[in-house]
């Protein structure tokens, strides 16, 4: 069988999570023989996907051979349940801010180049059609919560971004130029929140507010979207203090 062939790659899979599953269940460090003969997979297989895992840091290979896993691990955890964590302290705060406002309120994550809607309030009176549901992405730049994450960026990790995405337009209002979205997220450090003035939909704006973590970096944003026509700017102090709230509860106190 060739290694470029689908069921290799699904059978690697398949043996790796066995392997990870294994070192879960045990109660301490296994040697690469008590591997072998929980797994049923052969010495050598066994010990190149252990190799591969120790290099990616998802098993640490201790003083003796001896395998457990690794902090990677627990890296990735941590993140998962800090997002859970975000949807369960932001939806009280996101009632809050659409029985104020009567408006559509999103929370949204980052996932590569795009924002991804993890949670929404709304109602048929906010007169928004929802065209992205939950799940569903967009790109950072077309986007007021997009823009908080590229804000969060350094110079080089900006020119990678608008290097691989080409930042292409949406709308004829969409910032697709890479001077005019720098003094954009310039601008977003100055007032605390971000505007996707009609550049993701025709007729649509937002305002968008970021949540940070223990460390001080945007992990969230928790948006307004209304019809263009009415957009109130003052909501954005709303979403700040929204915003400031539930960054406290996930420890930052900046």
């Amino acid at each position: 069988m060739s290694d470029e062939s689908p069921n290799y790659s699904v059978q690697v899979l398949e043996r790796t999570v066995l392997l990870m599953d294994i070192l879960a269940q045990s109660s301490g460090p296994l040697s690469l023989k008590d591997l072998t003969a929980r797994s049923k997979l052969n010495i050598s297989t066994c010990h190149r996907i252990l190799n591969d895992l120790v290099i990616a840091q998802f098993v640490e290979h201790l003083p003796g051979g001896r395998y457990q896993l690794g902090l990677r691990l627990l890296e990735l955890g941590n993140l998962v349940k800090n997002r859970l964590n975000i949807q369960e302290l932001a939806y009280p705060q996101m009632q809050e801010l659409h029985r104020k406002t009567g408006e559509t309120i999103n929370l949204s994550i980052k996932q590569g180049n795009d924002i991804v809607y993890i949670e929404r309030c709304w109602s048929g009176q906010s007169g928004v059609h929802v065209v992205r549901p939950i799940g569903g992405r967009a790109p950072l730049h077309l986007t007021a919560v997009g823009k908080l994450f590229l804000a969060d960026l350094d110079a080089v990790e900006l020119l990678e971004y608008v290097n691989k995405t080409g930042i292409p337009a949406s709308t004829s209002k969409s910032v697709s130029e890479f001077e005019r979205l720098k003094n954009e997220l310039a601008a977003i450090h100055q007032q605390g929140f971000a505007i996707d003035n009609e550049e993701l939909e025709e007729g649509v704006r937002c305002l968008a507010a970021a949540i940070f973590n223990e460390q001080g970096r945007v992990v969230a944003g928790i948006s307004l979207s209304a019809p263009a026509q009415r957009i109130q700017y003052a909501w954005s102090q709303d979403l700040k203090r929204a915003a400031k709230d539930i960054s406290r509860e996930l420890g930052c106190f900046l």
